[in-house]
């Protein structure tokens, strides 16, 4: 089983921490993560673009002049998509573009995530997140002693910690490279999209519960006998 250090604020040393193997030590695989990824960001999409038809733009529907003897061609309307300022044909409209993917292979990309991220060395387990006051120049500074920033660039930081911790929220809300989260809002894209991952303790437990692989199969038997 992965053992990793556990740190506080100040960077130092606090003990060490048994990680489960089923979660923190998987595999890696690029293809279950690649469609994850693609699943998220599907799900997030608007379909809110749209073209109007010809039932939809403005204009009479009178026919403007008669079928024959004009030597003209024939005309029906003007909002026909034949003539300027008339209907768009086949463009696009609203639409859902999310779709399902199963919570297993879900659940899966995470664990193969992580564990990709703690071969790294990408993952660094904080004691607690405990932050004096709500203050973005003192959440600033505790990321620089924690080796994350420097007087030019700042790394792409994840932290997982409860969202009861106020001050934590507060002071790093307006930090544009860092994303404050829990362990239940850990998410495939985040994990990719930030380099650093900061998490507590308690997350590392409740991450290791919540994707335990035995524990997944304990309810789908739970299920399968309640039917």
């Amino acid at each position: 089983m992965p053992t990793v250090k556990v740190r506080n604020l100040s960077n130092k040393e606090v003990g060490e921490l048994t990680l489960s193997d089923a979660v923190f030590g998987v595999e890696l695989n690029e293809g279950l993560i690649h469609a994850a990824v693609k699943n998220y960001l599907a799900n997030g999409r608007q379909g809110t673009s749209a073209t109007k038809t010809r039932g939809n733009v403005s204009g009479s529907g009178r026919k403007l002049w008669k079928q024959k003897g004009t030597g003209r061609a024939r005309i029906a309307s003007l909002r026909s998509p034949l003539w300027k300022g008339g209907g768009n044909v086949h463009g696009p409209q609203p639409r859902d573009w999310s779709y399902k993917m199963p919570k297993k292979m879900r659940r899966g990309a995470l664990r193969s995530a992580l564990s990709e991220r703690l071969r790294e060395g990408n993952l660094i387990v904080l004691d607690e997140f405990a932050l004096e006051n709500p203050k973005t120049k003192h959440f600033i500074g505790t990321i620089s002693t924690l080796g994350l920033s420097d007087n030019k660039k700042q790394a792409k930081v994840l932290i997982v910690d409860s969202l009861d911790n106020a001050n934590l929220i507060l002071a790093a809300r307006n930090v544009q490279k860092t994303k404050v989260t829990n362990s239940y809002g850990v998410n495939i894209y985040d994990l990719l999209k930030h380099e650093k991952l900061l998490i507590t303790r308690t997350a590392v437990e409740e991450l290791s519960h919540m994707l335990d692989p035995q524990r997944e199969s304990k309810s789908e038997q739970e299920a399968t006998e309640n039917e």
